[in-house]
Protein backbone atom coordinates (compact mmCIF):
# COMPACT_ATOMS: atom_id res chain seq x y z
CA UNK A 1 0.00 0.00 0.00
CA UNK A 2 1.82 3.46 -0.89
CA UNK A 3 0.92 6.24 0.87
CA UNK A 4 1.63 9.25 -1.82
CA UNK A 5 0.21 12.97 -1.12
CA UNK A 6 -1.08 14.22 -4.44
CA UNK A 7 2.37 16.40 -4.89
CA UNK A 8 4.43 13.36 -4.57
CA UNK A 9 2.18 11.61 -7.56
CA UNK A 10 2.30 14.59 -9.69
CA UNK A 11 6.05 15.40 -9.52
CA UNK A 12 7.07 15.07 -13.31
CA UNK A 13 3.78 15.11 -14.98
CA UNK A 14 3.32 18.68 -14.58
CA UNK A 15 4.58 21.76 -17.04
CA UNK A 16 7.55 21.76 -18.67
CA UNK A 17 7.42 25.40 -19.42
CA UNK A 18 8.25 24.95 -23.22
CA UNK A 19 4.27 25.42 -24.26
CA UNK A 20 4.07 28.89 -25.04
CA UNK A 21 7.24 28.68 -26.83
CA UNK A 22 5.84 25.89 -29.03
CA UNK A 23 2.68 27.33 -29.39
CA UNK A 24 4.33 31.27 -30.62
CA UNK A 25 6.41 29.56 -32.87
CA UNK A 26 3.44 27.29 -34.35
CA UNK A 27 1.91 30.53 -34.57
CA UNK A 28 4.25 32.86 -36.41
CA UNK A 29 5.05 30.04 -39.11
CA UNK A 30 1.55 29.56 -39.48
CA UNK A 31 0.58 33.27 -40.40
CA UNK A 32 4.34 32.75 -42.45
CA UNK A 33 2.60 30.39 -44.69
CA UNK A 34 -0.53 31.89 -44.91
CA UNK A 35 1.39 34.96 -46.52
CA UNK A 36 3.92 32.80 -48.78
CA UNK A 37 1.91 29.63 -49.66
CA UNK A 38 -0.50 31.55 -52.13
CA UNK A 39 2.22 33.71 -53.61
CA UNK A 40 3.90 30.42 -54.15
CA UNK A 41 0.98 28.42 -56.07
CA UNK A 42 0.47 31.36 -58.32
CA UNK A 43 4.22 32.14 -58.82
CA UNK A 44 4.63 28.00 -59.59
CA UNK A 45 1.17 27.97 -61.36
CA UNK A 46 2.79 29.70 -64.01
CA UNK A 47 5.77 27.79 -64.61
CA UNK A 48 3.65 24.29 -64.09
CA UNK A 49 3.48 22.24 -67.37
CA UNK A 50 6.85 24.15 -69.18
CA UNK A 51 9.94 22.53 -70.55
CA UNK A 52 13.03 22.30 -68.76
CA UNK A 53 14.65 25.24 -70.09
CA UNK A 54 11.81 27.24 -69.19
CA UNK A 55 11.37 26.01 -66.29
CA UNK A 56 15.22 27.35 -65.51
CA UNK A 57 14.81 30.46 -67.66
CA UNK A 58 11.59 31.07 -64.82
CA UNK A 59 13.62 30.47 -61.89
CA UNK A 60 16.39 32.25 -62.67
CA UNK A 61 14.59 35.12 -61.66
CA UNK A 62 15.19 36.01 -57.91
CA UNK A 63 11.79 36.46 -56.84
CA UNK A 64 10.30 33.07 -57.90
CA UNK A 65 13.41 30.89 -56.86
CA UNK A 66 13.52 33.23 -52.85
CA UNK A 67 9.41 32.54 -53.01
CA UNK A 68 10.13 28.78 -53.44
CA UNK A 69 12.92 28.53 -50.87
CA UNK A 70 10.83 30.43 -48.18
CA UNK A 71 7.72 27.95 -49.04
CA UNK A 72 9.99 24.90 -48.48
CA UNK A 73 12.11 25.94 -45.73
CA UNK A 74 8.79 27.62 -43.56
CA UNK A 75 6.44 24.56 -44.29
CA UNK A 76 8.93 21.73 -43.31
CA UNK A 77 9.97 23.65 -40.45
CA UNK A 78 6.51 23.96 -39.50
CA UNK A 79 5.72 20.44 -39.71
CA UNK A 80 8.67 19.37 -38.67
CA UNK A 81 7.66 21.09 -35.19
CA UNK A 82 3.92 20.23 -35.68
CA UNK A 83 5.34 16.23 -35.82
CA UNK A 84 7.57 16.99 -32.59
CA UNK A 85 4.37 18.05 -30.81
CA UNK A 86 2.86 14.38 -31.69
CA UNK A 87 5.73 12.24 -30.65
CA UNK A 88 5.78 14.06 -27.75
CA UNK A 89 2.53 14.06 -26.17
CA UNK A 90 2.33 10.12 -27.62
CA UNK A 91 5.43 8.47 -27.41
CA UNK A 92 8.03 8.25 -24.07
CA UNK A 93 11.37 6.75 -23.49
CA UNK A 94 13.72 5.71 -25.86
CA UNK A 95 10.84 5.68 -28.67
CA UNK A 96 10.36 9.43 -28.08
CA UNK A 97 14.01 10.34 -28.69
CA UNK A 98 14.31 8.10 -31.54
CA UNK A 99 11.55 9.31 -33.35
CA UNK A 100 12.40 13.21 -32.80
CA UNK A 101 16.03 12.35 -34.03
CA UNK A 102 14.73 10.33 -36.70
CA UNK A 103 11.78 13.27 -38.09
CA UNK A 104 14.28 16.00 -37.21
CA UNK A 105 16.79 14.81 -39.45
CA UNK A 106 14.10 14.11 -41.88
CA UNK A 107 12.86 17.78 -42.26
CA UNK A 108 16.28 19.01 -42.13
CA UNK A 109 17.15 16.67 -44.69
CA UNK A 110 14.18 18.07 -47.25
CA UNK A 111 14.44 21.45 -47.03
CA UNK A 112 18.18 21.20 -47.82
CA UNK A 113 17.16 19.06 -50.37
CA UNK A 114 14.73 21.64 -52.05
CA UNK A 115 17.02 24.40 -50.93
CA UNK A 116 19.66 22.58 -53.26
CA UNK A 117 17.37 21.81 -56.21
CA UNK A 118 16.33 25.75 -56.19
CA UNK A 119 19.78 27.02 -56.16
CA UNK A 120 20.79 24.54 -58.78
CA UNK A 121 17.90 25.55 -61.28
CA UNK A 122 18.53 29.36 -60.36
CA UNK A 123 21.91 29.26 -61.04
Amino acid sequence: MAFLTDRKRAVGLGSAKEGTHHHISMMVSSVALIFIMPVFIFSFGRALGGGYEEIVAFYSRPFPAIVAVLAIVVSLLHFGSGVRSAIEDYTGGLTRKALILASTLICYAAAATGVFAIAKLAL
